[in-house]
């Protein structure tokens, strides 16, 4: 899962992104739905937000997984949000390869407990606290071998997480990590 884009992968699948959300403003515009034009561009500029306040946390190697997981053929749809930093300071850090290597691993995990191209969504809330970060994943979708994820998530000593549910259907689950 872990791969590494160079620079002509990344604005190949930067500009295909781009251009599908405006192939859909103008197929929505030759049907003259002009609400549906302004909620897209609106959501555009809510996801560009978003990214821009993940790139601002200075954990770089889990933004760019973030980023770019949707890129890769998983049986997952990942998205995030990043709720406003009312807490912390920009300059507070965490481990960031600790937790871009456990994601990496949780994510394939899921994905190899999970039904293969059924509507599988992941959402991951980052909330800045006065003593670190929460990371909270809440997985909606079907769970094939529930007890491979719990297993998985009881092994993991080097990252300290809470399992608020776990069933077919849900995984939710939360990850705090200090401020170094």
């Amino acid at each position: 899962m872990k791969k590494d884009w160079d620079t002509v992968e990344l604005l190949r699948h930067t500009r295909h992104d781009w251009l599908n959300k405006i192939q859909l403003i103008k197929g929505n515009l030759s049907l003259n739905k002009i609400d549906r034009v302004k909620e897209i561009i609106n959501e555009i500029v809510d996801e560009t937000r978003q990214e821009t306040k993940l790139s601002n946390l200075n954990i770089p190697q889990f933004a760019a997984l973030l980023l770019t997981y949707n890129w890769e053929s998983h049986s997952i749809h990942l998205e995030f949000e990043i709720i406003e930093d009312l807490h912390g300071s920009t300059s507070s850090h965490i481990n960031d390869e600790l937790l871009a290597n456990w994601t990496i691993a949780f994510l394939e995990e899921l994905d190899n407990c999970i039904k293969a191209f059924h509507e599988n969504h992941l959402s991951v809330t980052i909330e800045r606290q006065p003593s670190g970060i929460g990371f909270f994943f809440d997985f909606r979708g079907i769970i094939t071998d529930k007890e491979q994820v719990k297993q998985f998530l009881q092994q993991q000593s080097s990252i300290g997480n809470k399992v608020h549910e776990l069933s077919e259907q849900e995984l939710s689950l939360e990850v705090f990590l200090p401020y170094q």
